[in-house]
């Protein structure tokens, strides 16, 4: 593990990155500068891995949904759908290739460099 401030730089030489919880704090301008930074660390044959619950589609009820409002209202975050973090991504020059469901609340989002 390497301490450092993601808003300003990521380590590089990794050949995977995991974020768990992370990007939901922020909002999409922050979460997209971590990214960034994320993507000029990681090598092209690199892996992001982002564990994070994703909000389903429609209007059905979900506890996410009720996280998403949280976070709104405490660090200013937010959760987000599967296509939001795929725009999210895209933005940082990512692509997200598949999101595993686990069977607790979080998907893990699998992503490489572009």
């Amino acid at each position: 593990m390497v301490h450092g401030d993601f808003f300003r730089n990521i380590p590089s030489g990794a050949d995977a990155y995991l974020f768990k919880h992370v990007i939901h704090d922020w909002d999409d301008e922050h979460a997209l500068k971590i990214l960034q930074n994320c993507r000029r660390a990681i090598s092209d044959s690199g892996k992001l891995l982002i564990a994070e619950t994703i909000v389903p589609p429609g209007n059905d009820p979900a506890f996410v949904k009720l996280l998403d409002l949280e976070m709104l209202m405490i660090p200013g975050g937010l959760e987000r759908t599967e296509e939001e973090f795929r725009r999210l991504l895209a933005a940082a020059s990512f692509r997200l290739t598949r999101v595993v469901s686990t069977k607790a609340d979080i998907s893990v989002l699998e992503a490489v460099p572009v």
